[in-house]
């Protein structure tokens, strides 16, 4: 299936300014969840444009600068641990997305949201199941949150070197949870996660 077929559909039915919206970190046991809402110009092609999972990270770096230099707008939420553990990771993603979509400098008029939750909006738009390696839109937006959560991490390494931030990105490895283990949770920790290793 082409990666544009939503984009297409929506273009059939007058809409213009359509959003592609996906998030990174919400996995994880430390940082924020970060999301991401890009609009691209009409019958965009960007070379190797994909779901972020399939790219390395040199790959998405240069993606990243692409999708920034070509797209109409680009704009980034975050919901810290904090709110994490006080709303719950759900909650904080939707939240996270809607601060995306507001920080965007032109107004979508439908959105394509990665996953099958919908954040609380007044514009038009559906949640696509793997909307990531569907929909080119949801692909930018995949791509510009996970290099945006990954460099937040990596610069809260030198805050916080004991726990390996610049190698896992907060995610739930083995030499993470063992240094959780060892250090204690640090201030960005979500501690409604389970942090420890298993028994």
């Amino acid at each position: 299936m082409s990666m544009d077929v939503f984009e297409r559909a929506c273009q059939r039915s007058g809409y213009k300014q359509i959003a592609g919206i996906d998030e990174a970190g919400r996995g994880a046991l430390a940082g924020p969840v970060i999301a991401a809402a890009v609009i691209l110009p009409i019958n965009c092609s960007i070379k190797g444009l994909q779901d972020s999972k399939q790219l390395t990270p040199k790959q998405r770096d240069h993606l990243h600068d692409e999708i920034y230099r070509v797209a109409v707008s680009v704009g980034i939420g975050a919901a810290d641990n904090h709110v994490v553990d006080s709303l719950n990771v759900l909650e904080a993603t939707l939240l996270a997305m809607r601060r995306a979509i507001e920080n965007l400098t032109s107004q979508p008029d439908y959105l394509l949201i990665d996953g099958i939750n919908f954040p609380a909006t007044d514009i038009q738009g559906e949640a696509i199941k793997k909307g990531d390696s569907r929909s080119y839109s949801i692909a930018a937006a995949s791509i510009i949150a996970k290099t945006t959560r990954d460099r937040r991490m990596i610069a809260l390494d030198r805050t916080y070197p004991n726990y390996g931030f610049s190698q896992h990105k907060g995610y739930p490895t083995s030499q993470h949870r063992h240094a959780i283990a060892k250090f204690g949770a640090s201030d960005i920790h979500r501690h409604t996660f389970k942090l420890l290793p298993v028994n």
